[in-house]
């Protein structure tokens, strides 16, 4: 990996290993790079807290009595020889999704002069990646949109967006796993949870998984709301396939 990286303070104990400003697939894959790597030697790093993947950037904290970014900073760039910016081998995964009724789904159709139909059938048709989590537990940014379909957010943000909406903005899609404020057009729904504190893992998605969309009626839609609530429901079934 080459070592063209700038760093930037974040305060007293943090700063951001920026690896570009524009978000790619190759960018993101060099940030989850070190992000594994220093994970895997993290013990290696007296006074490393945590380090935070982003779209593009690398957030490094530390604790500001054992280390600091003039003793950190040689040893990362150093640490970059050993990263491979080739992008993980996450999960593919491939999600149920019901795009009628959707609140916004008409209103995306008429701001990009296509019907419906065609909004819902172009986002389905998408192979997104997650590029990272945030905003929320278990919130996957999910990259790229069809440029057709990219949009600005909303005028006026939403105060309560139902859990499991379906939402797009810019070159970005996203499933809520929370009932929360939002911003974002809804064109869908999902009914399966993104985020579970009960199990070993919570959040579903990482960083690096693939993920695709197949459209289900609403009748299916309830059946899936059902399937989902069962105490035996696995979501590794959705792993590599058709359920």
């Amino acid at each position: 990996m080459t070592d063209t990286l700038t760093l930037v303070n974040a305060g007293d104990c943090a700063f951001g290993v920026v690896f570009g400003e524009t978000i790619t697939p190759a960018v993101n894959a060099r940030v989850q790079a070190l992000h594994r790597l220093l994970c895997a030697k993290a013990v290696e790093f007296p006074g490393l807290i945590e380090s935070v993947p982003g779209f593009t950037t690398l957030l490094i904290h530390y604790d500001p009595l054992l280390t600091g970014r003039a003793e950190l900073e040689p040893r990362l760039r150093a640490l970059l020889a050993e990263a491979s910016a080739e992008p993980a081998q996450g999960r593919a995964w491939r999600l149920p999704v019901c795009y009628q009724g959707s609140p916004d789904l008409d209103a995306v159709a008429r701001a990009t002069g296509l019907s419906a139909a065609e909004v819902s059938a172009r986002h389905e048709q998408g192979r997104y990646v997650v590029y990272m989590l945030g905003f929320l537990p278990g919130f996957a940014y999910l990259g790229d949109l069809d440029p057709a379909l990219a949009l600005p957010r909303r005028a006026e943000p939403r105060l309560t967006v139902p859990a499991g909406s379906l939402a797009i903005t810019e070159r970005l899609t996203a499933v809520y796993p929370w009932e929360s404020p939002g911003g974002w057009h809804l064109i869908g729904h999902c009914p399966v949870p993104l985020f579970n504190a009960s199990r070993a893992s919570p959040a579903l998605l990482a960083p690096g998984d693939q993920l695709r969309f197949f459209a289900v009626s609403r009748a299916e839609h309830e059946a899936w709301v059902r399937r989902v609530a069962e105490p035996g429901f696995d979501p590794g079934d959705l792993i590599d396939g058709a359920p």
